[in-house]
């Protein structure tokens, strides 16, 4: 079962989940911040990967998402608070965490949706984070022109797949079959979201393109597979995204582009690579 917190917006309870079996003591704590129509126990292989090399890991169910709903922020929505109350709902779980573990250094994977969230809440870092991965992201207004191509008679996410194999719809996630069909079979992912949702956190677009109020010596790592739609063609406005973190002076930035890989590189069929790839980036930047 979760535990929850209140949202600093409007009170909904935000459910966390913990995997904290690691061996021997912690070495840090990892915050993960989920994408756009699933949740974060769909995050426990990678967690438990984590956990083995030393780090503590929570998950919050971003608002309207998993168990994080209510009858005003039902599944698919952000409610009356919108992008603002998931924005503070995310900083305050990083809040919660450096409340909890004072002493382990805090990191944060923030996938696809949660990334886009993440570089907006890196402006106004709410606590000081060790490093920060963002996943399946992009740049917001490289994101306008990338939906602004999509075909317009397929729902949702679906429309993601032009270009892909057209089995399910949702092939454009990886190229693992059963990871495709595990996640079809999941009901609480796949399912349509408000266009309030991705509109809200698009038109963040002109304050995130500039980010110079990013803390200078704060570690980034961008993973992405150069399929992934989300990321442009050859993964043209990931790698925009981290030149602007270069531009703005931040001095620790890293690409990592996976050949042939799609959004989902914790599920995709080298995710075991991937895994061992921020594993180590994670450890190489513990403090001392």
């Amino acid at each position: 079962m979760p535990t929850t917190f209140p949202s600093p917006a409007d009170g909904l309870p935000i459910a966390t989940y913990t995997w904290d079996d690691v061996p021997g003591e912690p070495v840090g704590v990892v915050q993960l911040v989920h994408g756009l129509a699933e949740h974060g126990p769909r995050y426990d292989r990678f967690a438990r990967a984590l956990v083995a090399a030393g780090f503590v890991v929570s998950a919050a169910d971003n608002r309207g998402h998993g168990a994080s709903v209510s009858d005003e922020v039902p599944l698919g929505s952000f409610g009356a608070a919108g992008t603002a109350g998931f924005l503070a709902d995310v900083a305050q779980h990083s809040r919660e965490l450096v409340q909890t573990h004072p002493d382990l250094p805090l990191f944060a994977f923030a996938h696809s949706l949660g990334s886009m969230g993440m570089q907006s809440v890196l402006l106004d870092e709410p606590v000081r984070y060790a490093g920060v991965v963002l996943s399946g992201s992009t740049t917001l207004d490289g994101l306008g022109g990338v939906l602004a191509g999509l075909p317009a008679d397929q729902p949702g996410l679906a429309a993601f797949n032009a270009g892909f194999e057209p089995r399910t719809g949702f092939e454009w996630l990886s190229r693992d079959p059963a990871e495709v069909d595990a996640y079809m079979a999941d009901p609480l992912c796949g399912f349509l979201t408000e266009d309030a949702i991705i509109g809200g956190v698009l038109a963040t677009a002109e304050r995130t393109a500039d980010p110079s109020g990013v803390r200078a010596d704060l570690p980034l790592l961008l993973v992405s597979g150069d399929r992934d739609p989300v990321g442009g063609p050859g993964g043209a406005n990931v790698t925009a995204l981290a030149d602007r973190y270069r531009a703005a002076g931040v001095a620790d930035v890293t690409l990592s582009l996976y050949p042939d890989a799609r959004h989902e590189l914790v599920n995709e069929t080298n995710r075991d690579e991937v895994t061992a790839d921020v594993v180590a980036w994670l450890t190489a930047h513990l403090p001392g």
